[in-house]
């Protein structure tokens, strides 16, 4: 007997099940109770392992590590030290207050893994000690034998021994939209979508009975290593990626400021004490001490946004990454379809259209009560076809003859209805519906030609039903016998009717839209790929050269990475293979979303840098995504991409002003610093301008965007950031240095007045600059938000005033005569004037925010 810790289950359905359960070590009558205990232990439960809860502490630590939070913190020291009390406890609590709502935010995903346990059945029924009895899902083992009904949730993977008329419903593990029959007997096909003799964890049985030998259990089944990925940890996202390098830059530039001011004024002869104080505080100075909170609040104001337009963010940062997007994956059930089977066309034996087969199969279905999506799908396509026939007989479908029958009476009499799979119906048909009245007889080619137009249907996305009548003197036949029809009269063929998961109303619009902004889309399926392909011709997908699952097994990594560049269309994935696609996707460089609603869809949803799923889904799906989509369609992705880089781009306008104006004032202040006998603007000042130009951009997260800004993917572009500071903050320190020169040999200004003028005029500078540089176009022409300008001009009237009031003394201000702010005037206006000319020069043509 072979060892059961050492057996390896894979593709467990293309074994015989002597041969499975010799691997298994038991027999095909279930375990004893004393045999289920010793697996129990060796196996463990049957459940998922909860995923790695984070605690609070350590998410706050996590957070509290990065480049920029230790620059803020240091900065917050910083100003405690220099006795700017005050402005430490701002900067400190800024960040406080941003970690704590980004920990809070990532609560939520941990929440909502706990439907993961509700989305799996409680009690299944096992044959233990020769009988079948009621037995807790968590402690069925591999070598039990479980028999599943209409209605339960299969608690494990298992190859199917015995069946009754049992059909199971896939969607959710394969996207498969139809039920799936499950029947014992050996299958070749290592596609789990393909086993039908196989039933699998999570799955819903939607009719009759089957008896399985289980063979997976817990993490061990097609829906455990699914759920499994709720375990990993998270990869940092895009948006996470460019800010830790953001983080980074930030604090080499100002490592090598101060210690290059450190040691110029040391080596001048500059007081040792002095020289660091001024060397700290220009560190603190470069440090954007709001990204931050500016960074939370906008993606928060995101967050309210998107969910008016029906988007739940359950991660911040997935914001940005929705917008910086340029490929979304999807599946294929319940996203691009409505995930209801309809009835497409009603054809006549020639193929041509004509009512009267879905009439006929209308009426059998409502007369015999049945359920099945596509009998619901035929009385919906019919509604009322029944009026006026009354039942006489009804033979339930039969899974082994696949087909079913009516005997209806009614104004044609009393009628017997049989309706079921092709190639067992017109094997019973001695003639045909003719196109005139009448009929036309039913040979050997006219069958070949009825199967072969099955088969057309079948390549284009169609499953076909037929349907046969007679008129019926005697009593209802018994249809699970193998001669009774065939010994009776012939049937009549009446025709076919098709049916499709069609594509919602909305999706080929949305992904043209997607296409426009340049996302590019492509449909990941575990249906099959005849359906997949007819589907992308109908949403205006290119399928040409589709791959399906056995194609993406038979490429290694550095194959797959090549042909995910051509091809949009992929059919009977497992799950495992949703991913590489998504990780060969990553590997080009693109920024991937992936849109899904099953248990099959779980690894993808956590490989991919912006997870999404819909209202409804699976507890796993959901508990794997980052936003979820309270209308599952893709016109709200393309809303929530719209709002992505709206909320990106005014992140980048923080970014881009902070980065250019800390810059060039600290810039001004070294070289002065080194040139001047007495220090250009002490300690607490600099703080002050640093606390007070932050302030005026608070409003930015409320600040309009042009339309624009949201055509095309929005990416951190560290060169162009570069580019723009180094260009704009030498800029504005070449006018600091001709407001030097004017403070100092025209007006010959004291130490006082030349602080106070210099901050006034680099407050007025700053400050007025943003409504210039907050849009690439001409700012008359792009109004900023009122609350960008009353953050702004509030800022200013505090600078402006500050220094001639009682409080400016606390500073070491001496305000300054009306010449010398004369001078100042004429100046900015100087200053700002250079930069509306030169900005067309460092900003990107192509993106106008």
């Amino acid at each position: 007997m072979a060892d059961p810790q050492r057996f390896d289950p894979t593709l467990f359905w293309t074994l015989p099940a002597d041969t499975l359960a010799a691997g298994l070590g038991c027999g095909l009558e279930g375990l004893t109770s004393a045999e289920a205990a010793e697996r129990l232990a060796i196996h463990g439960p049957n459940t998922d392992l909860q995923p790695g809860r984070t605690r609070p502490l350590a998410a706050v630590l996590r957070r509290l590590l990065e480049p920029l939070s230790l620059i803020l913190l240091a900065a917050g020291a910083v100003s405690v030290a220099t006795g700017d009390t005050g402005g430490g406890s701002i900067i400190v609590a800024i960040l406080v207050l941003s970690i704590g709502l980004d920990t809070v935010q990532e609560g939520y995903a941990n929440r909502a893994a706990e439907a993961l346990r509700r989305s799996v059945a409680i009690r299944a029924e096992v044959r233990r000690d020769g009988r079948f009895g009621d037995v807790d899902v968590a402690a069925i083992v591999p070598g039990d034998v479980v028999r599943v009904r209409a209605g339960d949730i299969v608690p494990a993977d298992a190859l199917v021994l015995d069946s009754d008329a049992f059909t199971v419903g896939e969607a959710a593990l394969t996207g498969e939209p139809y039920p799936v029959e499950k029947r014992p007997g050996r299958v070749a096909s290592v596609l789990p979508a393909e086993a039908t003799n196989a039933i699998f964890r999570g799955s819903v049985a939607r009719t009759g009975t089957a008896v399985g030998l289980v063979v997976g259990t817990g993490r061990a089944t097609l829906f455990g290593t699914a759920a499994a990925a709720l375990a990993e940890a998270q990869v940092p996202s895009p948006f996470q990626r460019d800010l830790h390098a953001f983080g980074l830059l930030v604090a080499r530039l100002t490592l090598a400021l101060v210690l290059v001011v450190l040691a110029l004024r040391v080596l001048s002869g500059r007081p040792a004490l002095d020289s660091l104080l001024f060397a700290v505080a220009l560190a603190v100075g470069l440090t954007p001490e709001l990204l931050p909170m500016i960074t939370t609040v906008t993606l928060s104001r995101g967050a309210l946004r998107m969910a008016r337009r029906k988007v739940i963010v359950k991660r911040l940062a997935a914001i940005h990454d929705l917008g910086a997007m340029t490929v979304l994956c999807t599946d294929k059930t319940g996203t691009l379809t409505a995930a209801e089977i309809a009835l497409a066309r009603s054809l006549a034996p020639s193929g041509t259209p004509d009512g009267r087969p879905a009439r006929l199969g209308a009426i059998a279905a409502a007369l015999g009560g049945d359920r099945g999506s596509l009998d619901l799908a035929l009385r919906q396509a019919a509604p009322g076809a029944e009026d006026g026939w009354r039942p006489e007989g009804h033979g339930a479908f039969d899974f082994d003859r696949r087909m079913g029958a009516v005997l209806a009476s009614g104004p044609e009499g009393r009628l017997l209805i049989v309706k079921g799979a092709a190639e067992a119906i017109l094997p019973l048909c001695a003639t045909q519906r003719a196109a005139g009245p009448g009929q036309a007889g039913m040979d050997a080619a006219a069958r070949d030609r009825v199967s072969a137009l099955v088969l057309d249907l079948a390549r284009d996305g169609q499953r076909a039903v037929a349907v046969a009548s007679r008129p019926w003197s005697g009593p209802m036949p018994e249809i699970a016998s193998e001669t009774a029809l065939g010994a009776a009269a012939g049937l009549v063929f009446e025709g076919l009717c098709t049916f499709v998961d069609p594509p919602k109303p909305t999706a080929a619009g949305a992904i043209a839209r997607l296409a426009a902004a340049g996302i590019r889309l492509k449909i990941l399926s575990g249906d099959d790929p005849a359906i997949v392909e007819r589907l992308s011709g109908l949403v205006g997908i290119d399928a040409t050269g589709i791959l399906s699952g056995a194609d993406i097994a038979g490429l290694d990594d550095e194959a797959l990475a090549v042909q995910v560049r051509a091809v949009d269309a992929y059919g009977r994935l497992a799950p495992d293979q949703k991913s590489r696609i998504i990780r060969a996707l990553q590997a080009r460089g693109a920024v991937v979303g992936f849109l899904g609603d099953g248990i099959n869809d779980a690894p993808a949803l956590k490989m991919a840098d912006v997870g999404l799923s819909v209202d409804g889904a699976t507890g796993v799906a959901q508990a794997a995504a980052d936003m979820i989509l309270l209308a599952p369609d893709l016109e709200v992705v393309a809303a929530g991409v719209e709002e992505g880089r709206r909320t990106f781009a005014n992140i980048l306008k923080y970014v881009r002003m902070g980065a250019s104006s800390n810059l060039g004032n600290m810039l001004s202040m070294a070289v002065a610093s080194m040139t001047l006998p007495f220090l250009p603007m002490l300690p607490g000042q600099i703080l002050l301008n640093n606390l007070l130009y932050d302030c005026s951009e608070i409003g930015i997260p409320f600040d309009t965007v042009r339309p624009e800004a949201t055509a095309r993917p929005q990416v951190w572009d560290m060169g162009g950031l570069m580019r723009f500071a180094a260009v704009m903050g030498p800029l504005s320190s070449v006018f600091d240095a001709l407001t030097f020169a004017t403070l100092i040999l025209v007006f010959h200004a004291t130490e006082a007045r030349f602080r106070t003028s210099w901050f006034l005029e680099s407050m007025v500078t700053q400050i007025l600059v943003i409504f210039l540089i907050r849009t690439n176009g001409r700012p008359w022409r792009n109004r900023p938000h009122p609350a960008l300008v009353a953050s702004s001009l509030s800022a200013l009237a505090v600078a402006l005033v500050l220094p001639f009031t009682p409080a400016g003394a606390w500073f070491g201000f001496d305000p300054p005569p009306l010449a010398m702010l004369a001078a100042i005037a004429a100046l900015t206006v100087a200053y700002l004037a250079t930069v509306e000319l030169v900005k067309p020069l460092v900003v990107s043509p192509r993106r106008k925010t």
